[in-house]
C-alpha cells in the first residue's frame, strides 16, 4: 500500500467519524421532536408550529446556550439590526399603560380569541414595581431600572429594542421576541419603556 493509498484511507476513515455523529444526532433530533409533538394537540390559535425552532434558537440548543463568542456577536448583531423603531422617533409611553401590560399574560393562550391584545406577562420573569409581591426569578431584578441606569435616549433605545428582539443583546435570552415574533406593537412597546425608565413610574420611586 503506497502512501497515497494510506492518505486516501485515513481521510476517508477522518470524514466518516466526523459525518455519522451529525448524521445521527441529526436523526435523533428529528424522531425526538416527532415524538414531542404527539404529546401537543394544536388547539385555538395554538398550533404546532409554535414548537418549531428558528436557525438562532437552533444554534442556542445545540450548543447549550455557549455558541462560540464570534458566532454569537454576529448573529446578536444580525437580530438587533432586525429591531423596527417608531417612525415618529418616540420610545416613552404611558407607564400605567405598561403597568398594564406587564400585569397581563392573556393574548395568546388557546383559550383566547384571535386579535386580542396581548400582554407582556413581565412579572412572571422580573421584579418590577415595588406593589407586586408575586413575580418570577428567571430574569432580573427591574425595580429602579431608570433610577439607575438613567432614562435618556439612549437608554430608551436600549429598553425598547431588548423588549423588541432580546436576542439582539444576548443570542440566547430566554426573554421572548415580542416585536420580532409580533406579540407586542410598537405603542405597546413604548408603554413598557415608560414603565421602566419614566422618573414617574413606580419602578423609578
Amino acid at each position: 500500500m503506497n502512501k497515497k493509498t494510506i492518505f486516501l484511507a485515513a481521510l476517508s476513515t477522518a470524514l466518516v467519524a466526523t459525518t455519522l455523529p451529525v448524521q445521527a444526532d441529526a436523526i435523533h433530533r428529528s424522531k425526538a421532536n416527532a415524538l414531542f409533538k404527539t404529546d401537543f394537540q394544536p388547539r385555538g390559535q395554538a398550533s404546532l408550529d409554535r414548537l418549531d425552532e428558528d436557525g438562532v434558537q437552533a444554534i442556542c440548543n445545540r450548543t447549550g446556550n455557549s455558541p462560540p463568542e464570534n458566532i454569537a456577536k454576529r448573529l446578536e448583531a444580525d437580530q438587533l439590526a432586525r429591531v423596527k423603531y417608531p417612525a415618529d422617533g418616540k420610545l416613552m409611553g404611558n407607564w400605567k399603560e405598561g403597568e398594564a401590560l406587564a400585569q397581563s399574560g392573556r393574548g395568546f393562550t388557546w383559550t383566547d380569541n384571535p386579535g386580542l391584545p396581548v400582554g407582556g406577562n413581565c412579572y412572571n420573569c422580573h421584579q418590577i414595581g415595588p406593589k407586586e409581591i408575586s413575580f418570577g426569578t428567571v430574569g432580573p431584578s427591574l425595580f429602579h431600572f431608570g433610577r439607575l441606569r438613567g432614562h435618556g435616549a439612549d437608554m430608551q433605545k436600549y429598553a425598547y429594542s431588548k423588549i423588541y428582539n432580546a436576542k439582539g443583546h444576548n443570542l440566547c435570552s430566554e426573554m421572548p421576541r415580542f416585536g420580532h415574533v409580533g406579540a407586542l406593537n410598537e405603542e405597546q412597546i413604548k408603554h413598557l419603556v415608560a414603565l421602566l425608565l419614566d422618573p414617574e413610574s413606580p419602578v423609578n420611586k
